[in-house]
């Protein structure tokens, strides 16, 4: 039996190596990685157990999650999402809360004590005298008291809260929604459309702070408005508002300003009238009906639109208000010197700030210029106005160190409030050209150096002469004694039309100018003020000088508040080229285009200027006391019927001139030469009455000699001759004198 088994088993040969260890190796189920006791399955039931008794193995199995567990982790995400929220939106509360509270202590340490607050008195009275210590004008309270709320038509103040503050009677001094409405459309419109200024705010911003544009007094000006609020009525700030507001020309609060434009009583204005006021406030400057009718009605029906809107009046009755408007704006005084006024009025504010007492402003006026002044302006237009279609004009009169004696801004005051002394700035044309002429005797040139006259192409613009006539071979003194254009074009090309502008601001010009071509013909606009006051130097000797008119400013009891210091602007032109810029422009009035100009006695120089197509006409002349320039043309640019600098202008200076130095102890202009053209004259006579056996022959064209890079001054080559042309017109060996000497006497 046991060999049987034995046989039937076979020899089993012994092995070695790793097959032989792993050859017994079997796995069982207890020797298998099991999965942890959180995620092993549940027991499975006993019909399960007996099912799966046949099996060698237990099948391993993934648990599945229950949805119940899936919802109750997002909620619990959730529910975290919510209180990180809320405990950082609650942290960031209160850290703006203590913000804000700071930004409000802040403000406030930097306002004055509330309890110390009281409404300021109304706005103070400003005196303006002359040199001399005469008044010349009064600035300050127009007349016109206090005015009731009660009293006024219920429509006027109604105009105000629908154009101002239609909220007023629902909020505490401050509208969010109003600033909201307004930065919504600030954002639309890519810039300041609309204001969120509550009228209490306008009203704290009016008594208590100044008018800069900063964020500390935006937020001063909220705390005042909610103390305002906590302190009076709606109806008390409102009748408050409107009895300190201002609405320009000098007139502060409804009463005063409709005795100024209209003649008549707050109490008794029209809805139209209403309107027309309400529409001031958002600029009295630009709007007050005296100085701008068309954009004061403008604003009056947008006025309108809005108490309609409102529902403070009917359709009807705003369409019957805008189609007829009744406005009779009552006239200010029509004296020129209310230009000076304005001018000062302008100023004050950088001299001494904030005004809280009446002062005395000394000017540098002298009355009687004034009346001079004023007369030559009048009286010249009234005569030829209408013959060369000029409708205003302008004269500044300026002692050399820049005082300005007299000011005219335009020809009647109550029609126009618009001050083309100061304001204006039109093309100075020819009259520009001295700074030009200067810049090129700096780099070297002198009066008796040449040049052509002679056509001109400047990258296709071709400027021409006045008579389009040329010249050929000319003098610096005779080409800007005749104010000869191309000239002037060679000349800027020659020193650099950005030298020319650097002369030009140097001398006291402060609008802006293009350095091109053109701007030797005075393309650039500047005031009238402004370019006497760059004469101003050649009158001095060469030193700066700034235009002025107020000396001092003093208390109604004396206190000196603003006292002038000197000018430190130093030498601005070297008194040798003083000299010779002085003597060219003296030939313009003897031998050039302002022959006119005479004052028996003096020596007196300047130069003539006339724009494009005759739109304006200018002469600017000086002595050795005083600095004159006057201005004609229309206001809305169009041309004259061809007035030019040497006709009108030069009429009205040499009046007002000659009546400026009657009195005056003579006294010549600084280095200058005197003889000009009539010494030259005799002396080209006498050259051309000497025998000859030919005519001179003309002269060839002299080429420009342009500045080098290094900065040194080139002269021109030595000029030749040429055989003469049969069409040339010959040309003495004097120049222009020697050819007027044979248009005069023939040879």
């Amino acid at each position: 039996m046991a060999w049987g088994r034995k046989k039937s088993g076979g020899r089993k040969e012994p092995q070695f190596g790793l097959a032989a260890a792993l050859s017994e190796l079997r796995l069982s189920p207890q020797d298998r990685v099991g999965p942890d006791d959180d995620d092993k399955p549940k027991k499975p039931s006993s019909k399960r157990k007996a099912a799966d008794a046949g099996d060698e193995a237990p099948r391993e199995r993934k648990p599945r999650p229950g949805r119940g567990s899936g919802k109750r982790k997002s909620k619990a995400r959730a529910r975290g999402g919510i209180s990180r929220l809320f405990y950082w939106g609650a942290v960031l509360g209160l850290w703006a809360f203590i913000a804000a509270v700071g930004v409000v202590v802040w403000v406030g340490a930097h306002l004055p004590a509330i309890q110390s607050l009281e409404i300021p008195k109304r706005p103070p009275t400003i005196q303006i005298v002359g040199f001399d210590g005469s008044v010349l004008a009064t600035r300050g309270e127009m007349a016109g008291t206090n005015v009731a709320l009660k009293d006024l038509p219920p429509y006027l103040p109604k105009a105000f809260i629908a154009i101002e503050d239609r909220r007023f009677y629902s909020h505490y001094g401050v509208d969010p929604v109003g600033i909201a409405r307004a930065a919504v459309a600030n954002i639309m419109h890519r810039g300041v459309s609309q204001g969120g200024s509550t009228l209490t705010q306008q009203l704290a911003k009016n008594l208590f702070l100044t008018q800069e544009r900063t964020l500390q007094r935006k937020l001063q000006e909220v705390e005042l408005a909610l103390w305002l609020e906590r302190k009076h009525s709606k109806s008390e700030i409102l009748e408050l508002y409107l009895n300190r507001v201002y609405f320009g020309s000098g007139a502060y609060g409804v009463e005063a300003a409709a005795q100024r434009y209209f003649g008549k009583s707050a109490k008794n204005v029209t809805l139209a009238e209403a309107a027309m006021l309400a529409g001031l406030v958002k600029s009295p400057s630009r709007l007050a009906p005296n100085r701008n009718p068309e954009g004061a009605e403008k604003r009056a029906q947008t006025v309108l639109a809005a108490m309609a809107d409102a529902k403070f009046i009917t359709d009807a009755q705003a369409q019957a208000s805008i189609g007829q408007p009744s406005y009779n704006v009552k006239a200010a005084g029509a004296g020129t010197i209310n230009y000076v006024a304005d001018w000062i009025g302008e100023v004050l504010d950088d001299l001494i700030g904030q005004i809280d007492q009446n002062i005395v402003v000394e000017t540098s006026i002298d009355p009687k210029l004034q009346s001079v002044a004023e007369a030559a302006i009048i009286d010249e237009l009234a005569a030829k106005s209408v013959k060369f279609n000029v409708s205003q004009g302008a004269l500044v009169a300026m002692t050399p160190d820049g005082a300005v004696r007299a000011m005219v801004g335009g020809r009647n005051y109550a029609e126009s409030q618009y001050n083309r002394a100061v304001t204006a700035k039109r093309q100075p044309g020819s009259a520009f050209k001295p700074f030009v002429y200067l810049t090129a005797i700096e780099a070297g040139l002198t009066p008796e150096t040449i040049r052509q006259d002679a056509p001109l192409d400047v990258k296709g613009w071709r400027p021409e002469n006045y008579t389009h006539e040329y010249f050929g071979s000319v003098t610096l003194t005779q080409a800007l004694a005749m104010s000869l254009n191309t000239v002037a074009v060679r000349l800027g090309l020659e020193v650099g039309a950005r030298n020319v502008v650097r002369t030009a601001h140097r001398l006291g010009i402060s609008s802006k100018l293009d350095a091109n071509a053109s701007i030797a013909l005075g393309t650039s606009v500047v005031s009238l003020t402004e370019l006497v006051g760059a004469y101003a130097p050649f009158a001095n000797g060469g030193q700066g000088a700034t235009p002025h008119v107020v000396t001092r400013i003093r208390t109604a009891e004396g206190k000196v508040l603003y006292g002038r210091p000197a000018d430190q602007l130093g030498q601005a032109i070297e008194p040798r080229h003083v000299a010779m810029m002085n003597t060219m422009m003296q030939e313009t009035l003897l031998s050039g285009t302002a022959r006119k100009a005479e004052i028996p006695g003096w020596t007196a120089a300047g130069k003539t200027g006339t724009s494009q197509d005759f739109r304006d006409a200018w002469f600017i002349g000086y002595t050795a006391k005083l600095v004159t320039g006057v201005w004609l043309g229309n206001d809305d640019n169009s041309p004259t019927k061809k007035a030019t600098g040497g006709g009108l202008p030069v009429e009205v200076w040499t009046r007002f001139m000659r009546a400026a130095h009657q009195g005056m102890p003579v006294a010549g202009l600084p280095n200058s030469r005197q003889g000009g053209f009539l010494s030259n004259l005799m002396q080209t006579a006498s050259q051309v009455s000497a025998p000859s056996a030919q005519p001179p022959a003309a002269q060839a064209p002299v080429p420009l000699a342009p500045i080098p890079p290094g900065g040194a001054y080139r002269p021109p080559p030595t000029r030749t001759s040429a055989p003469p042309s049969p069409n040339a017109r010959p040309e003495a060996a004097a120049g222009l004198d020697g050819w007027l000497v044979d248009r005069l006497f023939g040879r």
